[in-house]
């Protein structure tokens, strides 16, 4: 496009992408092709003369492309394309002296490699028509097509948005909403900034520096959340070139040092895996799969040195998703296999439509580990081109593509993008859409975990149960009231890890809210904007243990347990906290209930309040991270106080009555409890008590220790992140 086209390095055709994403050299120019050959296809396209009904020699690489890809897609539409985009742009030059024509072709190229479907070239070719020639897109529809107008006017919306680092949030929304429904929009855009990578040689460093971090930090997580891994990988290994040049330049000679070794450990294990799959007459594809250079310099960093075999990994293709099990069997059994570097992305594809078995095998000689990747044809396919090969979202699919309810099932809108389109919606406000949408594509893993009914839920890596409620229930989440993870209770705020099993419980109270302390767990955008949503349509709600030292359910403090008394340190019944900041009110956390003797610290949150935390409370890490000066606290008279004890034993008769028992006797005053269903002979009790010496704390927790059949008393407390 104009505001970002660059002049390429040297005259020379661009080359194409191929099935695997690497860049062919390009071929040798033929002498029949000169740039004059443009200007006369240029002519015969407004004079209408013998070109008429004949296929351009320019657009021939794209037709061959094209229908290697779809045999039958008609071409009669590039080449009317092409001919008003070339006499549109007759006379526009890139800064070489190129004719200008020569960007839409590349970008289509592009998309014609990925398998793009015609009306998606056909817009590709007319892209900068509208913005930069004087077409309107009254002319483009009428001459190509409603559809063809759509995508056009998409694309040209996308070009005037400044999406970049110091982009407005607005901005990015508005991106989205030109972006519409269809991701054949983005699809080209992505093609169209690949072409402009590939032509940056010539601009100056500072607008080098400048388009590659635009391009680092938002459209290459876009090509991520598309799937289009061929565009994102040269994408990453462009923009490593030009940010990080010597660190490009190095990783360069290593693989070049590499490809020049006489043994080739890649190689040999190839051959034995053919070998191996021959055997059982498995028919299978299998080929050394290069890393490109980000992807081979990340390997390095993280272990320190590099291997033969960190160069690349082994891709086997076959016919049957049966197969890719078949030939994993194989592989485990004849050959040694790393089974912590298994993972099962065809059972549970990636949120981008990624499949693919993931799994490592050790070379008998020198012990080196080999990566494989199995999947079929039509898996390679997509985890190659994403949504661009996946079709014409208004084509009639065939009925085994159609959802249950009888309506179609979009191949172009995967959830992510869906998801997206929802958060720009829902966003209460630009700020909040723009914040949550940067960390969102700053992931770069994701997780699954399990619900009770067999369902799955992707997750990104670092969600809580906070996001996981969201992502299954929506809005309707406000009313959960804690989780059990792996069948164990555990806190919202519960850090989730890949395979985990996930039961929401939730609360039959109409009137249940979110709390505002679950913005601090919430990591995904849809938990994030929900959250923020209700608070803003609510000011004033949603307080939680850290502005007035109330407990809610579902917050760090307890295990479903709903507090009925005076809040702690709000009634008469807390040990005095005395704190350094004059007038104050000063409140103990519900999320760690301090007592004396614990080690504790403050902080002002409004009102002229001061919440006492203990030192080790999750709660303070994240507030000191997020900037809060602490307030120096210190106890004062320790009459009273009030604790949550978790008590965890084997399953006996008169346990119950014999555990209470021992806490009378000890002057302990149970505000509430929570007794878990047993879960093999073992079973869990939450209590809230309220002590008439805080300082005797101990004493009861030895107690309850000592009591037949309980095996441990510990503070009940929020669990660490990652935990």
């Amino acid at each position: 496009m104009n505001a970002e086209a660059a002049k390429p390095a040297s005259p020379a055709p661009v080359p194409p992408v191929t099935a695997l994403g690497a860049v062919t050299p390009p071929a040798p120019r033929r002498k029949s092709r000169p740039r004059l050959d443009l200007r006369r296809l240029g002519r015969a396209a407004l004079l209408g003369s013998g070109t008429r009904g004949r296929l351009p020699d320019a657009i021939g690489h794209v037709v061959e492309a094209h229908r290697a890809h779809h045999p039958d897609a008609p071409v009669d539409p590039l080449r009317r394309a092409y001919l008003l985009a070339e006499s549109s742009h007759r006379g526009q030059m890139r800064k070489s002296g190129e004719p200008y024509i020569t960007h839409p072709l590349a970008v289509t190229l592009i998309l014609a490699e990925l398998g793009a479907e015609t009306t998606t070239l056909t817009a590709s070719l007319l892209h900068d028509t509208v913005e930069d020639t004087d077409v309107t897109l009254d002319q483009v529809g009428a001459e190509f097509g409603e559809e063809v107008r759509y995508l056009v006017d998409g694309v040209t919306k996308l070009e005037k948005v400044d999406y970049g680092a110091a982009a407005e949030p607005e901005t990015f929304r508005k991106m989205l909403v030109a972006t519409g429904n269809d991701v054949r929009v983005m699809s080209i855009k992505l093609a169209d900034r690949l072409h402009n990578m590939r032509t940056l040689g010539v601009m100056r460093q500072e607008k080098q520096e400048r388009i590659a971090k635009v391009t680092r930090d938002v459209l290459i997580p876009l090509a991520e959340r598309l799937g289009v891994q061929a565009l994102k990988t040269e994408l990453e290994d462009l923009v490593f070139a030009v940010l990080h040049p010597e660190d490009h330049r190095r990783t360069k000679e290593l693989i070049a040092e590499n490809a020049a070794r006489a043994d080739d450990p890649l190689a040999a294990t190839a051959d034995e895996v053919r070998a191996v799959l021959r055997e059982a007459d498995i028919p299978a594809e299998v080929l050394i799969r290069p890393r490109h250079h980000v992807s081979v310099h990340r390997v390095g960093r993280k272990r320190g040195r590099l291997d033969a075999t960190d160069f690349g990994r082994l891709l086997v293709l076959v016919n049957e998703d049966a197969d890719c099990y078949a030939v994993l069997g194989e592989l485990h059994t004849c050959m040694t296999p790393v089974v912590s570097e298994f993972k099962d992305f065809i059972a549970v594809p990636k949120f981008n439509l990624y499949q693919s078995l993931h799994t490592a095998v050790a070379r008998e000689n020198g012990g080196q580990v080999v990566e494989v990747l199995i999947r079929t044809h039509q898996m390679h396919k997509v985890a190659e081109a994403g949504v661009v090969a996946l079709g014409n979202p208004y084509t009639a699919p065939p009925e085994d593509q159609a959802g249950g309810d009888g309506e179609r099932v979009d191949p172009t809108r995967p959830g992510w993008l869906s998801r997206l389109l929802d958060w720009q919606r829902a966003a209460p406000d630009p700020d909040t859409f723009w914040s949550t949408l940067r960390e969102d594509l700053a992931q770069d893993r994701e997780i699954t975990v399990f619900r009770p009914d067999g369902g799955t839920l992707g997750l990104p890596d670092g969600a809580t149960c906070v996001d996981a409620a969201y992502a299954q229930y929506g809005e309707d989440a406000h009313a959960c009231i804690g989780a059990r993870v792996n069948g164990r209770l555990a806190t919202l705020s519960t850090v989730l890890r890949d395979g985990d099993t996930v039961q929401l419980l939730m609360g039959q109270d109409p009137a249940s809210e979110p709390s505002r302390e679950w913005l601090e767990h919430a990591h995904t955008p849809a938990a994030r904007i929900a959250i923020q949503r209700w608070l803003t349509a609510h000011p004033g709600r949603g307080d939680t243990a850290e502005d007035d030292g109330s407990a809610r359910p579902g917050t760090d403090e307890g295990l479903v347990v709903r507090r009925t008394e005076d809040t702690p340190g709000g009634g008469a019944d807390a040990p005095a906290v005395l704190a350094d900041l004059p007038d104050a009110t000063v409140r103990l956390a519900g999320c760690c209930t301090p007592v004396p003797p614990d080690e504790i610290t403050g902080f002002a949150v409004r009102g002229g309040v001061v919440t006492v935390h203990r030192a080790g409370c999750a709660v303070v890490a994240r507030m000191k991270s997020g900037g809060r000066a602490e307030i120096g606290v210190r106890w004062g008279d320790t009459t009273g106080g009030r604790v949550t004890l978790l008590a965890e034993s084997f399953v006996r008769p008169h346990l119950l009555a014999d555990l209470t028992e021992a806490m009378a006797l000890e002057g302990a005053e149970i505000v509430s409890a929570t007794v878990e269903p047993p879960d093999r002979q073992r079973v869990r009790h939450t209590y809230t008590v309220r002590l008439p010496d805080a300082t005797h704390l101990p004493a009861l927790m030895r107690a309850m220790r000592n009591v037949a059949g309980v095996y441990d008393v510990s503070r009940a407390q929020p669990q660490a992140a990652g935990g």
